[in-house]
C-alpha cells in the first residue's frame, strides 16, 4: 500500500465513507459488456456448478449444472456457455478499421475491429475459474471416444487469451469488479475484505442516510448477499447437498425434473444479489470521466483481439500447458514494459497518482520564474539550440542532476535537469529542453512551445512513450539460449490435468 493509499484508508476509517484514490478512470468500461458471475461446486478444482450470465442487466441467462461432478456435464455446461459467448465475441468482428504498423519503406497496413469483448467478473476468483476452465477445454478432441462439440475446444482458446490478458497492467479484455472499484476508492477495511464485492460497494455506495462502514457490516450476512463466487457460502452447501441428493436418487424423471427445477431456483437465488451488484458497480465506474490515455490502451486491445481472432480464423493451435523458455522470456518482458508504460501514463492522466511519483522522489512540481529562449550548447560543428527554463519548487527536487525528465503538459518535449540550488527559502531547478520545437533549431519558436512565466508544471523520469523491450524473433533465437524453440504440437496427453 502506497502513502497517500494509507493516508485515504485513515480517512475513511474516521469518516465512514471510501475515499477517491483517482480523479479519473484508469481502465474502459465498455457499452456492452459481458457479465459472468460464476459458481463451482465446494472441494472440485473446476467443477462448474451455475453461472449468470449476458450483456442485458434485465435479462440474465442462468446456466446450471445439476450433477457438476460428472465430466460430460462439466462440458455440455462448457458447450452452453459458448453459444453465448462465441455469438458475442463474433458480433465484436463486425467492422474494422485500418491502421499502420512500422515506418517509411516498412510500414504495413492492418486492420482491426472496432469493438472487442470485454468480460467482467466479480472478484479475482472469478478470473481463476475461467483460467482454470480454459485449461479444461481449449485441449479437448472433437472426434474420438471423448469427442466434445466444437464450440467448447474455442471457448477454451478465448477464455485462456482472456485470463492471459489479465496478466498485463491496463488491459480490460477480462476485468475483476473488485480490482476495479478497489483501485479507483479506498475504504476503512483490509484488501482482503475488499474482495468481498458487497462490503466494498457497501463502503463506496451505501444507502441513503447510512456510513459506509455500517452498511458493510449488514452486507457479510450471507442470507442477505450471498458470496460473490465462485466459492459458495458453507450454509447454502448444506441446501445444495440435499436437492443434489434428491435429485440423483429420483425415482422417476418427473420427480428428477422437479427437483433440478428447484436446484435452479436456488442456485439463481444465489446469483442475483451478486449480478445486481455488478451493474451498481459498472453504473459507479461509468459516473467517472475516462482518463485521456483509456481509449489508447483499448484500441491496443482490439488490436490484439483481432491478431487473436484471425489466428484462430487460420486454425490456430492452443496455447500449450506451459511456455517454452524463449516465450516465457518474451513474456516476461512484455509484461514489464506493459506494467512500467500504464504506470506512466496513469500518472500523466491523475495528479493523484502523479503525487505518489513526487513522494517516491521520481517528479516534482514548480512554478516558471525564468526562460532564455536563445540558450545554446557547444555542438561538433555549430552551437545547438537548447532553451532553458528555471522552476521555483518548496520541496528540493531528489531526481538527480543530469537526468532527463518530461511534463505532462508537453509529453513530446524532453528536459535535462542542469542545476538545483537553494533560494529564498525554496529551490530553483534549471532545466534544459529539447524536441517540440516542430523540426526548427533556431529560434524563434513557434508559439507555444514554452512555459509561460508563472506557469505551475510538473516533471516526471517516467515516459509512457519509452520503447519496449527489443528481443529477436523467436526463429532468430541464438543456439547459446538453445535456439529456435519447436513449434507446438497438442497431444491427447495435455487434455489431461492432474486436478480433474
Amino acid at each position: 500500500m502506497s502513502m497517500l493509499s494509507a493516508v485515504a484508508t485513515l480517512h475513511a476509517t474516521r469518516s465512514g465513507h471510501a475515499e477517491r484514490l483517482t480523479t479519473v478512470r484508469h481502465d474502459h468500461v465498455d457499452d456492452l459488456p459481458f457479465v459472468l458471475v460464476p459458481l463451482r461446486l465446494s472441494g472440485e478444482a473446476c467443477a462448474p456448478l451455475a453461472a449468470l450470465v449476458g450483456t442485458d442487466r434485465h435479462q440474465p441467462v442462468l446456466l446450471t449444472t445439476r450433477q457438476p461432478r460428472m465430466h460430460s456435464e462439466r462440458f455440455r455446461f462448457a458447450e452452453r456457455l459458448a453459444d453465448l459467448l462465441l455469438p458475442h465475441i463474433e458480433g465484436c468482428r463486425r467492422g474494422s478499421e485500418p491502421y499502420f504498423v512500422g515506418r517509411g519503406k516498412d510500414k504495413e497496413e492492418r486492420t482491426r475491429a472496432l469493438r472487442a469483448p470485454q468480460l467482467l467478473v466479480p472478484n479475482d476468483e472469478g478470473i481463476h475459474h475461467l483460467r482454470l476452465l480454459g485449461r479444461l477445454t481449449r485441449l479437448r478432441a472433437v472426434e474420438g471416444p471423448h469427442a466434445v462439440h466444437p464450440s467448447v475446444p474455442l471457448l477454451g482458446k478465448w477464455l485462456t487469451w482472456a485470463t492471459d490478458r489479465t496478466e498485463f497492467p491496463g488491459s480490460s479484455t477480462l476485468l475483476a469488479m473488485t480490482r476495479l472499484l478497489a483501485a479507483h476508492w479506498a475504504t476503512g477495511q483490509s484488501s482482503s475484505e475488499d474482495s468481498h464485492l458487497p462490503s466494498l460497494l457497501a463502503w463506496i455506495d451505501p444507502p441513503a442516510g447510512q456510513k459506509g462502514a455500517d452498511a458493510a457490516r449488514e452486507a457479510e450476512d450471507p442470507g442477505r448477499w450471498p458470496p460473490a463466487g465462485p466459492a459458495t457460502d458453507p450454509q447454502f452447501d448444506h441446501i445444495l447437498l440435499d436437492l443434489m441428493t434428491r435429485y440423483d436418487k429420483a425415482s422417476n424423471e418427473r420427480t428428477r425434473e422437479a427437483v433440478g427445477r428447484q436446484l435452479d431456483d436456488e442456485l439463481r437465488n444465489q446469483l442475483l444479489p451478486t449480478w445486481q451488484l455488478m451493474w451498481r458497480g459498472i453504473d459507479l465506474l461509468r459516473g467517472l470521466p475516462a482518463g485521456n490515455h483509456v481509449a489508447e490502451r483499448w484500441t491496443y486491445d482490439r488490436r490484439l483481439f483481432s491478431d487473436y481472432a484471425a489466428y484462430l480464423d487460420e486454425d490456430g493451435h492452443p496455447q500449450a500447458r506451459r511456455d517454452h523458455a524463449v516465450g516465457a522470456a518474451r513474456r516476461l518482458a512484455r509484461m514489464e514494459d506493459a506494467k512500467a508504460k500504464y504506470g506512466a501514463q496513469c500518472a500523466y492522466d491523475d495528479p493523484l497518482i502523479m503525487a505518489e511519483y513526487e513522494l517516491a522522489g521520481e517528479a516534482f512540481t514548480g512554478t516558471v520564474v525564468a526562460r532564455d529562449e536563445h540558450h545554446t550548447v557547444p555542438g561538433a560543428r555549430a552551437p545547438k539550440w537548447r532553451p532553458t527554463i528555471t522552476l521555483r519548487t518548496e520541496v528540493f527536487p531528489r531526481v538527480p542532476v543530469g537526468k532527463t525528465v518530461k511534463c505532462p503538459r508537453r509529453p513530446g518535449q524532453s528536459a535535462e535537469i542542469m542545476e538545483v540550488r537553494a533560494h529564498g527559502g525554496g529551490f530553483e531547478c534549471d532545466l534544459q529542453l529539447a524536441g517540440g520545437f516542430e523540426n526548427k533549431r533556431k529560434p524563434p519558436a513557434p508559439p507555444g512551445t514554452f512555459p509561460d512565466i508563472g506557469e505551475q508544471l510538473t516533471y516526471t523520469t517516467h515516459d509512457p512513450s519509452t520503447m519496449p523491450s527489443s528481443l529477436p524473433d523467436e526463429e532468430d533465437t541464438p543456439w547459446t539460449h538453445g535456439g529456435p524453440p519447436p513449434s507446438y504440437e497438442p497431444t491427447h496427453e495435455d487434455a489431461e490435468e492432474p486436478w480433474e
